[in-house]
């Protein structure tokens, strides 16, 4: 009997170990397959909605370029020389800046046209930006939320041109250029809850993803609780569309825009006070407004205080943007 008991709980625990053993695979294999099947491009499609806006940024926190069609790589929307949140203005030890602190960086200019950037603001004269040029000059380094990134310095003309225009100083600025073509960041620590977040879709000086879609129907369920409407630049989008009802894309997976470019949704799109600044006269508004609404009703589990407008997107399948071009989504 002695001899029965010693060996009943060995087996026992060889068996409770081995079930043990089974469940983790058994568990690990269900996400295994889970993520297969979350990441595998859907062959079946419906019409969501279309194309009404393209915009461009190619100054981080700066204006606007706005045309009928852009190609999409993986760092963001481009045509030629225009490309998105390539440039951006840093202080002399390599940190970004952006309009959340110095409204005024969004009443700043840029036109590109062939291999030149031209840059104009309120009260300044113009200057350009030999953009060929930069490739030939030496890295050094900046960062971008706390990552640092590749960098090449635009020179002194620029950056005396920021320091006067947002410091009112003859330095303290200085403007820098992304000269890669792929991402270069991991993803950053607020955005790694999500499973979807993946560093191939860094971007180049973007502070998420390479891209982001806004929804006008979205826009008009927010203006409807305002005094004052705003557009959707004022979300700084890449990708506007038309078509949907409010807020139907934040249960997008998949999305496909004309007859090749399709992407990931990757995370919504959390907002910060740079959405109270008109994009026109870099006024902050003082009523903290739209951010004060979307706060009401747009606060979600995972994005703690920060309300959402608009998805972050990863592209997974390259083509041609054009206005007017049909959206898609995953048919159910």
């Amino acid at each position: 009997m002695s001899r029965l008991l010693d060996v009943q709980p060995k087996q026992a625990l060889y068996i409770g170990a081995g079930v043990a053993i089974s469940a983790g695979f058994a568990y690990a294999a269900f996400n295994f397959t889970k993520r297969v099947l979350d990441n595998r491009v859907p062959k079946k499609w419906r019409k969501v909605g279309e194309v009404s806006d393209l915009i461009c940024y190619p100054i981080k926190s700066c204006g606007w370029i706005r045309t009928n069609e852009f190609n999409c790589s993986q760092i963001g929307i481009e045509k030629d020389n225009i490309r998105d949140r390539v440039f951006m203005v840093v202080r002399t030890n390599g940190e970004f800046i952006t309009a959340r602190a110095y409204p005024p960086l969004v009443q700043v200019n840029p036109v590109i046209k062939d291999d030149v950037m031209t840059l104009s603001a309120p009260g300044m004269r113009d200057i350009q930006i030999d953009i060929n040029r930069l490739f030939t000059i030496p890295k050094s380094k900046a960062s971008v939320w706390t990552h640092s990134v590749d960098i090449i310095d635009a020179g002194e003309e620029a950056a005396q041109w920021f320091s006067r225009f947002i410091l009112k100083e003859d330095f303290g600025l200085r403007l820098v250029f992304y000269p890669q073509s792929y991402p270069t960041r991991p993803v950053r620590e607020k955005n790694s809850i999500f499973e979807t977040a993946i560093p191939d879709d860094t971007g180049a000086l973007h502070d998420a993803t390479s891209f982001m879609l806004i929804n006008e129907g979205s826009i008009a369920d927010l203006n409807s609780r305002l005094k004052k409407p705003v557009t959707p630049l004022q979300f700084r989008p890449n990708i506007v569309i038309k078509g949907s009802s409010a807020f139907e894309e934040d249960n997008w997976k998949w999305i496909k825009i004309g007859n090749n470019a399709i992407f990931r949704n990757v995370k919504p799109c959390t907002r910060c006070i740079f959405t109270n600044i008109d994009p026109e006269d870099a006024q902050r508004n003082p009523d903290d407004e739209p951010l004060k609404t979307l706060k009401k009703y747009r606060q979600f589990e995972k994005t703690g205080e920060s309300p959402v407008m608009g998805i972050h997107l990863g592209i997974r399948e390259y083509g041609a943007l054009k206005l007017g071009d049909s959206v898609y989504v995953e048919a159910d």
